[in-house]
């Protein structure tokens, strides 16, 4: 049995037809009329010696033959265009598409973007605010800011600055609650995004790394980081805000941190690309600016003491 492979057109048209189970519609996608693709398939199945499809009326159906070909030929094609789609990114040192969550978008990205703009105008930014795991090449992301432990297997990692939590709030709501033992009275806000964290860093372990014992924490509840720092500045509460969601605001005085004591997530946003692409232009100076943007409210985390969360188990 010969090893030599097909030409690649007729596998190319036994995929759509495979797929569609339908020469007319495998036609429509590729182009081609149906008596071109029905020739491409029938030398596919002399080149192998054997039928791919029962010709059905007015249907067709695989053979055995046909449904062994079929995973491969689809994971091959799918294989062959993320390569392609690949291999196109590195010819492009201008567009940078980059994903991150939607809480972290709105509350770190977003608000320092034309700044990015401004000192980078040849780079033109693409963004997709999603958590869902995402392929590199298949969905053509160049760079993903991701939070968790990791590890990020096969990928270049660089972990961002230390993550912590810490009680802040409007300045009008820290002249009511001056004191730790006042913070427990105030109304708090749950930020349930972090729950994942293990060991926890919520309401409970900080009030209990203060010595002070609040009982069942009650207040609001938001599934999403963003969300509860937007009740906190609207005054609607303190909120045990997260680094990276609440430090300009911390920065800039619309929220302040009272209380010097956060608490350590052990968890960090990870700076994510393709092993070997961390040097391309735009994602070596977007990686830069990060870290620059990063660098300016370095004195917010350096008012504090942070304590490992399992240091309250």
């Amino acid at each position: 049995m010969s090893e030599r492979l097909p030409p690649l057109t007729a596998l190319r048209a036994f995929d759509a037809a495979a797929r569609h189970m339908s020469f007319a519609k495998a036609a429509d996608e590729l182009h081609v009329t149906p008596a071109a693709l029905s020739y491409q398939i029938k030398s596919l199945e002399e080149h192998l010696g054997a039928p791919l499809f029962r010709r059905l009326n007015r249907a067709v159906a695989l053979t055995e033959a046909g449904v062994a070909l079929a995973p491969g030929a689809k994971e091959g094609f799918q294989t062959l265009a993320a390569a392609w789609r690949t291999a196109e990114r590195l010819q492009d040192h201008q567009s940078l598409n980059v994903t991150a969550g939607p809480a972290f978008t709105a509350k770190w990205l977003a608000p320092r973007l034309y700044e990015f703009a401004q000192a980078h105008p040849e780079v033109e930014l693409r963004f997709s605010a999603s958590l869902r795991m995402m392929d590199f090449s298949r969905d053509g992301i160049d760079v993903a800011i991701r939070f968790g432990y990791g590890p990020d297997k096969g990928l270049y990692s660089l972990p961002l600055a230390e993550e912590w939590v810490a009680p802040v709030m409007t300045p009008a709501l820290a002249e009511q609650y001056p004191t730790i033992e006042s913070l427990a009275k105030a109304p708090l806000i749950i930020d349930h995004s972090v729950d994942f964290l293990n060991p926890s860093a919520g309401w409970p372990e900080w009030f209990r790394a203060q010595n002070v014992e609040v009982g069942e924490i009650h207040g609001l509840h938001f599934s999403q980081g963003d969300h509860a720092v937007d009740a906190a500045l609207a005054g609607a509460g303190v909120v045990l805000g997260r680094r990276a969601f609440v430090v300009k605001d911390i920065d800039e005085g619309r929220l302040v941190m009272p209380f010097k004591t956060a608490l350590g997530t052990g968890a960090r946003f990870r700076f994510l690309c393709q092993q070997g692409t961390e040097e391309r232009p735009q994602i070596k100076v977007f990686r830069e600016w990060m870290i620059a943007e990063i660098n300016k409210t370095a004195d917010v985390t350096a008012q504090l003491e942070i304590l490992p969360a399992d240091i309250v188990l």
